[in-house]
């Protein structure tokens, strides 16, 4: 495997975070089902998408220098 890609742009890194989110909830008492848990990883996922775009074109509009 020689892809490498951002630590927040792994679907397992994310499952793994929100899993254990849901664990700690359900100690507490709040039920959260597989298919909430799936929801909203896509939804980080996208969000994490959506940032990095944006924080992209605002790098590129502040630059300083040219792109050759």
């Amino acid at each position: 495997m020689n892809d490498f890609k951002p630590w927040y742009a792994s679907r397992t890194i994310w499952g793994s975070i929100i899993a254990l989110l849901a664990a700690v909830a359900s100690a507490f008492g709040v039920e959260i089902d597989q298919q909430m848990q799936t929801t909203f990883i896509e939804s980080v996922l996208q969000l994490v998408a959506i940032g990095g775009s944006i924080l992209a074109v605002f790098g590129r509009m502040t630059a300083t220098t040219q792109i050759d």
